[in-house]
């Protein structure tokens, strides 16, 4: 589980969303071939987020109810959630699926949202937006921080209907979902390509981090 660092970056990325500083700054070039709508979502989602975790006095458990909607609304979390068990997805049981998702969830709101309610400040823009593939937009971000070079977060935003819901992170050229889909592979292999080998792991970790 080697993608802390990496995920909190792009969460503060998305808390800072509407800070204050920077517009968007998708070429005319961009815009046309782009579709608006997802840099308009990263926006609404970054606001939605301040205005959830800019409130210190919430209740702890209050804002982990919080994290987790917005990570609903945000994130399309069952879908991340398989893709990054990738062939291993098809092998387990429908009972292990469950439990594995149901364990998938509660790893990143355990691990992550005490640092969605530390949020102490990076500022956000949004420098652009391409296509990428048919059904998805990749909305280019800067993370400016107080102190050291920007860090580039890519959030690649995909449109079903009239939804839109983020399914990668990339920072620094890095996609989380390529990195965990690796990790849980490692996994896995370890434990002699059973899936109860990583349930088991995520158990563990939830547990350490609830």
């Amino acid at each position: 589980m080697m993608l802390t660092r990496r995920l909190f970056v792009a969460c503060a990325a998305l808390l800072a969303v509407s800070s204050g500083v920077g517009h968007s700054l998708v070429s005319p070039a961009h815009a046309q071939s782009a579709d608006p709508g997802a840099s308009v979502f990263i926006q609404k989602l970054g606001n939605d987020a301040i205005g959830t975790f800019s409130n210190k006095s919430t209740p702890k458990e209050q804002a982990l109810q919080h994290f987790r909607a917005l990570l609903h609304k945000g994130f399309d979390v069952p879908y991340i959630g398989r893709w990054v068990l990738g062939r291993y997805w098809n092998q387990a049981s429908e009972a292990q699926q469950a439990e594995y998702q149901k364990l998938f969830e509660q790893l990143i709101v355990g691990t992550y949202a005490e640092r969605f309610i530390e949020y102490s400040g990076e500022t956000f823009k949004i420098a652009g937006a391409l296509p990428e593939g048919e059904t998805d937009t990749m909305v280019t971000t800067q993370i400016i921080r107080p102190s050291g070079p920007p860090v580039n977060v890519n959030w690649r935003v995909r449109k079903k209907d009239a939804d839109y819901k983020i399914i990668d992170v990339v920072v620094e050229n890095v996609s989380m979902g390529v990195t965990q889909r690796q990790e849980f592979a490692s996994v896995v292999q370890q434990n002699g390509g059973k899936i109860d080998g990583l349930i088991q792991a995520l158990r563990q970790k939830v547990g350490k981090s609830g």
